[in-house]
Parts: structure tokens; sequence; C-alpha cells
């Protein structure tokens, strides 16, 4: 009998992909689009291609010469930030494979390059090893298992919940990481796997990205460079994101009351003493005051976050600043020695030093694509498939690419800028609205990040110490529902717009 196949581990996994990505680069013509970029100092347009940089006219009239459907308010008002694709501007260009140095050279350039996300993650680690220290987490949750006795449903309900809301409105994705050392605690003292933590986290940020609504990473940039109104069709994106909350929430309740009723029905099961040592080393302490006070400044420091995310346009730096704080504070209010102190940090970031790696691979894998100059060849070739086609294949074959190009581009931002002065206009040609492909943008992106490894999932799965087999085998049927449920909302949406 055939030994069952295993998926490797995250960091080999990723190689993986990144050496057949380095194949590709072979395979697939190199090719480029020109692209426009509004200079807000000299009040003007760069058009850059592969022969010039050239100035132009900050003008509608230079804007509608170039083809780009886009309102000049849109660049003016610093909507539209980075540089954009100009539709027929695409050619074949001389092909610069990656070779066996490159790939090598890849993860460590990914590293650099990600040098934002891996210093809050290392930091964040810090912060952690320090609570963990004080003991101030053993007597929260102790606390908190006692307040949830009967309730703890109510955990996966507000937790999905709140994220979603984080997802939909600023963007929540990458901050979510922080979250993870702090709830798989909660979860398992409720009688629930590392899993539910997990899917309630990660699910509630990936279906509020996907229908996002106010989110200035997603729908707003690209609503933007599409040339319509962010507002267009946000009354259906705003129902189809609490339809499919609901979905997501009775999902991961149904799983985690099996695994409540039979630990044994847990999909990692056979790694329960090993997550339960990691995580819920809990001794028995009573909340006194000096804990609250800990407890209280570990919190706010999210709420800062969240804050200074959503509405001061912070990002990394600010980020791990808040946390580096939150955790010196802690220690003084702990009364911790600086040895002790610096020790325990260092100890804590050294925990998550392996999901830092598996960011910059990640990383790696997009800098091979951009230097074998195959993604705008991906785009190019995808586009064509979609000309003159039934509105409805239209829109769900559009649903379709956009999963696919997010394996190469899995930036929201950076995928909207690419794609939407491409894409938009071809929903004029088939008769629908551009909101249209704005939303096949987002549900695309959104679906695919359920297991999108050149995304955040191997990265998350990395601090909960699950494997990406595990993973696939709880969220596929999840993945299948929600395929089925875009497929039927947007046959709708093309119908009534």
């Amino acid at each position: 009998m055939m030994k069952k196949i295993k998926i490797p581990s995250a960091p080999t996994f990723l190689m993986i992909i990144c050496g057949l990505v380095t194949i590709l680069t072979w395979i697939i013509p190199a090719g480029a689009y020109d692209t426009l970029v509004y200079n807000n100092s000299e009040n003007c347009f760069e058009h850059t291609s592969l022969q010039y940089t050239k100035t132009l006219p900050a003008k509608q009239s230079t804007l509608d010469s170039l083809e780009i459907t886009i309102p000049l308010k849109n660049f003016t008002s610093g909507a539209i930030w980075k540089p954009i694709t100009i539709p027929k501007s695409y050619q074949i260009i001389e092909a610069n494979p990656q070779g066996f140095i490159a790939f090598i050279q890849a993860p460590i350039r990914g590293i650099i390059a990600a040098s934002d996300i891996i210093f809050l993650v290392i930091i964040l680690g810090g912060l952690i090893g320090i609570m963990n220290y004080t003991g101030a987490f053993d007597a929260g949750i102790s606390w908190l298992g006692k307040v949830l006795i009967g309730k703890e449903y109510l955990l996966i309900v507000f937790t999905t919940v709140a994220i979603a809301i984080g997802g939909t409105t600023f963007g929540l994705a990458e901050e979510t990481i922080a979250f993870y050392p702090i709830l798989i605690p909660i979860f398992l003292a409720a009688r629930y796997d590392a899993m539910v933590a997990l899917a309630s986290v990660y699910v509630g940020s990936s279906i509020g990205t996907m229908f996002s609504t106010t989110n200035p990473f997603s729908t707003i940039i690209a609503s933007d460079a599409a040339g319509i109104n962010w507002t267009s069709g946000i009354e259906l994106r705003v129902l189809f994101l609490l339809l499919a909350t609901s979905i997501c929430i009775i999902y991961i309740l149904r799983y985690g009351k099996k695994v409540q009723k039979n630990p044994k029905n847990s999909f990692i099961y056979e790694q329960k003493n090993a997550i339960e040592s990691q995580f819920m080393d809990i001794k028995k302490i009573d909340l006194n005051w000096r804990f609250r006070i800990i407890l209280l400044v570990f919190v706010n420091a999210f709420i800062v976050m969240i804050y200074g995310v959503s509405q001061l346009d912070w990002w990394f730096l600010e980020m791990t600043t808040v946390f580096f704080i939150a955790a010196i504070i802690i220690g003084l209010l702990a009364k911790t020695n600086e040895k002790t102190f610096v020790a325990t940090f260092i100890k804590g970031a050294s925990e998550l030093l392996g999901v830092a790696i598996i960011i910059g691979i990640a990383r790696g894998i997009s800098i091979i694509m951009d230097d074998g100059m195959i993604s705008n060849s991906v785009l190019h070739f995808t586009s064509e498939l979609t000309t003159g086609m039934n509105k409805g294949v239209f829109a769900n074959l559009l649903v379709i690419i956009y999963g696919g190009l997010s394996f190469f581009i899995p930036s929201s931002s950076g995928m909207a800028v690419l794609t939407m002065p491409i894409m938009a206009p071809l929903a004029d040609t088939v008769g629908i609205g551009r909101e249209i492909v704005v939303n096949c943008y987002i549900y695309g992106m959104g679906l695919f990040a359920f297991i999108n490894p050149t995304g955040l999932i191997l990265a998350t799965l990395a601090i909960v110490n699950v494997g990406y087999d595990k993973w696939l085998k709880f969220i596929m049927p999840l993945v299948v529902i929600l395929l089925i449920f875009v497929i039927f909302i947007t046959t709708i949406s093309v119908n009534i717009s």
C-alpha cells in the first residue's frame, strides 16, 4: 500500500513553489505595460515605458488620450497614489529568466523586503513572552474560563464578527497575526481546539476583506482605478457580507461543537497535547489588581494599534512601536528586573522567528516573478480570455481569474492598480457596470486567500503549529460553499446591474 503523501513544512513548501515560479520565468514570455503615476509636487503625470519616462500635463485630456477611463480627481485627490497600468500598452520584452542564484537569493531578499512585518512579528513575540512571564495571562484565562461556562459559542461569534468588521472596513489582515497567541489559550480553555481559534480569526479577516465595504486597500482603490465611485454597489456588498459571515460562523460553530462533544473529532487531535503544552501551561492564579492593570495595558495596545491603522494612517513601524512600548510598561508594572526582562523578551521573540522566515520566503516568490517580468504577461493573457463573453460567464470567470492572479500578486492594492485599468473597461464591452468587476476582484482574491500559499495563511499556520494539509481538510468544504454562494450572487448582480 502506498504511503500517505504528506505536505512538507511551510518553509519547504514555499521553497518548492519558489522553485516552480523560477521555472515559469523560463516558460512564460516576459512582458510589461506602460505605467502612469501622478506627481503631486509637480502637478503632472509621469508616463513610464521601457524606453522612456516623460512628463505629461495633469489634465483629463491626457487620460483620455491614453484610454484611461478614470476621472482626473481620483489622481489629484490622492485616492490613486501608485503607478497604474496603461491599457493597450502591453509589449513582449526580452526574457529575463531567473536562475539558480536568483532562486537561492529569493528568500533572503524577501526577508529584507518584508522586514517591516517581520519586525512586527518578532517584537510581538517579545511582548507575548513578557506577558507569559508576569502570570497575567494565566490569571486572565482562568477568570475567563469560569465566566464562559455554558456560553463558549460566544467566543466564536464575537471573534469572527469583530475581525470581519475590521477586515471589511480597513483591511485587517496582517495585523491579525498579533491575536493568535492571545486567543488560542482562551479557546482551548473553552474546550475548543486551536483550529477553532485559527478559523475564527483567519476566516473572519478573509470574509471581511472578501466583502470589503470601506476598505481603502481594496474596494476604494480598486473603484478609483476603475473610474467609479467606491460607494457603487455598496448596498449589495453589505448584504452579501452579512450572509457570508453568517455562513462562516455556522460552519465554525458546527465544527467547534463536535470538538467539544468529543475531542477526537478535532482535525488536529494528534497535536492536542503539543498545542496545549505550548499555549495552555496555565497556573491557577487569582486575578488581582496588578494583573488587571497589566491586562488592561496589553489590550489597550491592540486598541491603539487598530485606531492608528484605521484613523491615523499608521503602518508597521508605528504598530511595532506600540507593542514595544507596551512590553516595557508591562515589565515595569510587573517589577521585572532588567536582565530578566531582556532575556524573557528575546526568548519570546525567538519563538516567532520561524514565522518571520516564512513571511520572508513568501515575499521572495513575488520578487522572483517581478524580476522575471511575468506578472504583467499573466495579466495580459487572462484579460484576453474574457473579451466578448456573455456577461454572466464573464463575471464568474473573472472571479476565478482574480483568484488565480492573486497567487502571483497577493497584494490587494497592487492587484487593484495593476489590473483595474485593464479589466474595468471590459465591463463596458459585455454590458455590465464596472462595480461588478470590482466585486469580482474582491471575491476572487478573498476566496483564494483562504488557501493561498503565497499569502498570509502559511505564516498564520506556523504560529498555531497547524499543518497546511490539516487546514485544507478543514477549510475546503467552506471554500466550496462560499464559491457556490459567490457564483449565485455574482449571477444575480450582473442581471440587475
